[in-house]
């Protein structure tokens, strides 16, 4: 094996004209120079240097050695750099703001993934609905990243300074319950649902503002036996027959017996995902960590049975 510090004094015996010259340069004495050459003419089998009393005189040899070293020497620098940098994003913490649904049915998911792992990110979570998460990332640093959502063009407001990446949609269904008698997958207008029980959200959110503006558009006129902003707690009232509800499709990842999701042309809803982080942090694994959420988010939705009745 050929030594790469043996090389680097090589070129510069080479440059400077003598050992003595080089050992100065290098900060060694010309006998350890001199060492190190004669070592390196052993390791490679081959006469370097013509040796005088008061002078050394590369051979062929040596020259064409010095051409090959300095692209070795230069590829064993690229490779310390890039081992320094893969072992800094090892050690690079994640401080990730997420809301609960996308935290409960997507995030376990993407932490499965071989390819999270690879990442070598030290995640942190946070887990909270968007107006608070954003306050993290706001003031302070508290977060790197937050995961958020926005129904319409609700009153979710973040600094301009912040860089926001699509994640994807996740679409709001009409569950009703069961024992109403009205088969799954059935459309049903939304005046038909007019004047029946509704579990909805507690008024004066921008979610609830967006919902009650879609349902007056469409001459829905809910009956409220419930508030709630909690989607498991809804569609399990709905499944005990309180009323009918309107869930995002990732709440329906555990949904219960007893329930029915009908389509209803006049609603059509979504809450937009999207990333958001400070302008100028980007970085590549932040990124593809990212990208593997929406394609997690995807994937559920693809496997979603109730995907095709919105």
């Amino acid at each position: 094996m050929v030594n790469p510090v043996h090389l680097q004094t090589l070129l510069e015996v080479v440059r400077q004209g003598s050992f003595a010259a080089a050992a100065q340069r290098l900060g060694y004495t010309a006998s350890a120079v001199s060492q190190q050459m004669a070592a390196l003419e052993r390791e490679t089998g081959a006469q370097l240097f013509i040796r005088s009393p008061k002078s050394v005189t590369p051979t062929e040899a040596a020259v064409v050695m010095t051409r090959h070293a300095t692209k070795v020497l230069t590829d064993i620098d690229a490779l310390k750099a890039a081992t320094a940098r893969a072992a800094e994003a090892a050690g690079k913490g994640l401080r990730l703001g997420i809301f609960p649904s996308l935290a409960t049915y997507v995030l376990p998911s993407v932490l499965r993934n071989e390819r999270w792992r690879h990442l070598g990110l030290d995640l942190h979570v946070s887990i909270a609905e968007p107006g608070e998460t954003i306050r993290g990332l706001r003031t302070g640093g508290e977060l790197d990243v937050v995961l958020v959502y926005q129904v319409g063009q609700s009153g979710l407001a973040w600094p301009h300074t912040m860089e926001r990446q699509w994640i994807g949609d996740d679409p709001f269904c009409v569950v009703l319950p069961a024992s109403w008698g009205i088969a799954e997958g059935a459309q049903v207008t939304a005046r038909q649902l007019g004047g029946m029980p509704w579990i909805v959200h507690h008024p004066g959110t921008s979610d609830a503002t967006v919902i009650d503006r879609l349902f007056a558009s469409c001459g829905l006129e809910p009956r409220v036996v419930g508030y709630s902003d909690d989607f498991n707690a809804s569609l399990g009232l709905a499944s005990s027959g309180l009323g009918a509800t309107l869930v995002p499709e990732l709440a329906l990842q555990t949904r219960p017996d007893g329930v029915v999701v009908v389509d209803v042309p006049e609603i059509r809803l979504a809450r937009n995902i999207f990333a958001l982080r400070p302008g100028g942090s980007g970085d590549t694994q932040t990124g593809l960590f990212l990208d593997l959420v929406a394609e997690t988010l995807k994937s559920i939705q693809a496997r979603n049975p109730g995907a095709a009745r919105r």
